[in-house]
């Protein structure tokens, strides 16, 4: 690819004028382009540079302040890491968070990054914030409305969809500029302790899968032999226990990602609908979200009444929805979590489960709040004398008996009726 022409792309976009920029300074290769970018294209007299630790894990830290380094700047290091397990995670197991088959995660990092950092850019008197999304994804949505809200004067600058620039025009002007890039999968990655993205954006329709592209998951071939067992606690919809220890939440989940992954749990190969309505193909591993949220689905389901389960799905929905599309800071996100949380009072119990390449079982339920009584349910009880339900059933039939009066045909239309009438006369 030539260089040139990237560069005269480059120099040909217009700019609009900048002071001081605070940069979401992640150290990958769109926030370290986008700090080259500053001084030489957008001509920023001072750069602060904003690292949000989420709990990506000490490795990604230290390159982040390496490649810092090179570029001459000093990051204000900001610790979310308890904030994010406490608020954003908790509510997500709460929630049973799913957009499609996805844990919501990154959605989430990337509005309470933003938030952190529009945060210190108005406490700097900056003019502008750079960040590093694409003009194909979701972030550019997510982070755009969390700084228009908590740093409305500031201009927001997205170098990589503002010059039109791909992937590889990235790594060919970083090579060029000697712009320190430490990506070894296209696309990237994005972990945090509930959830990892992999290559988001990059994957092509067949393309396959290398085992050396995992951090948790084991390839459910080359897991053990053997089952794993883990007992799981919940407290008012939380885990509070691994394998009879209380742990906290962003401990907990660590331990957790570790055990299930090497059991082959939480590989996810999915398509993913975008904010933009287009589709693309999203590998994700979550090994202890795909654990606490089959368990946790399981335990409301067990405690809440009928009526509470299938309401709380829709409000579940709408908060993933809400949560992947950038509205977390709208004030309908905490009027839903007002009535998950109420709910959640109950939902505490005991779980044992096996760990089997690739797969779970659970093997033993304890709680104290369930709502499953088989001395009354079961038909291998007495439990109640049946013959009060006859008049019951006979009053939930009302209403078809009132419609039979209005003749089939109207109400199931004639095709349907002939069919019926035929099945009958065949049966005859």
């Amino acid at each position: 690819m030539n260089v040139k022409s990237i560069l005269k792309k480059v120099e040909q976009t217009e700019t609009p004028p900048v002071k001081r920029v605070a940069s979401a300074f992640s150290g990958g290769l769109d926030s370290c382009l986008g700090v080259e970018l500053l001084r030489r294209k957008y001509k920023a007299a001072e750069i602060v540079a904003v690292t949000i630790d989420i709990g990506q894990g000490q490795a990604e830290l230290d390159m982040a302040k390496r490649h810092a380094r090179k570029l001459k700047l000093t990051p204000i290091i900001v610790d979310v890491r308890e904030e994010f397990a406490a608020e954003w995670v908790a509510m997500a197991i709460k929630a049973n968070s799913d957009y499609g088959g996805y844990p919501v995660s990154t959605s989430m990092t990337r509005q309470l990054v933003a938030r952190k950092v529009a945060e210190v850019a108005t406490s700097h008197k900056c003019d502008a914030i750079i960040e590093g999304s694409s003009g194909k994804g979701n972030d550019q949505y997510r982070m755009h409305n969390v700084f228009t809200l908590f740093a409305p004067k500031c201009k927001v600058l997205v170098p990589v969809r503002d010059f039109d620039l791909t992937r590889l025009e990235e790594e060919v002007l970083c090579r060029f500029w000697k712009v320190p890039v430490a990506e070894t999968i296209t696309g990237g990655d994005d972990k945090t302790l509930w959830c990892r993205s992999i290559a988001s954006g990059a994957v092509d329709l067949n393309q396959p899968l290398p085992d050396d592209i995992w951090m948790w998951v084991v390839p459910p071939r080359k897991a053990p032999n053997r089952a794993t067992k883990v007992r799981l606690e919940f407290e008012a919809g939380l885990p509070v226990k691994l394998n009879g220890k209380t742990r906290p939440l962003d401990d907990l989940i660590w331990e957790l990602n570790v055990i299930a992954g090497k059991s082959g749990i939480g590989r996810i190969d999915m398509f993913e609908d975008g904010i933009m309505d287009l589709k693309s193909r999203e590998i994700y591993e979550a090994p202890a979200a795909k654990v606490l949220l089959t368990l946790h689905r399981d335990l409301e389901q067990w405690c809440l009444t009928k009526g509470q389960v299938q309401f709380k799905r829709g409000i579940d929905q709408k908060w993933a929805y809400m949560m992947y599309h950038g509205e977390a800071f709208q004030p309908l996100r905490y009027d839903l979590e007002a009535f998950i949380d109420r709910c959640q009072r109950v939902v505490s119990g005991t779980y044992d489960v096996k760990l089997y390449k690739g797969t779970m079982e659970i093997t033993k339920r304890a709680s104290k709040t369930g709502l499953f009584f088989p001395e009354i349910r079961s038909i291998k009880a007495t439990g109640f004398n049946q013959k009060r339900c006859a008049d019951a059933a006979f009053i939930r039939g009302l209403p078809f008996m009132v419609l039979s009066k209005r003749g089939l045909d109207k109400y199931m239309g004639k095709k349907a009726t002939r069919r019926a009438r035929k099945k009958k006369t065949a049966k005859k």
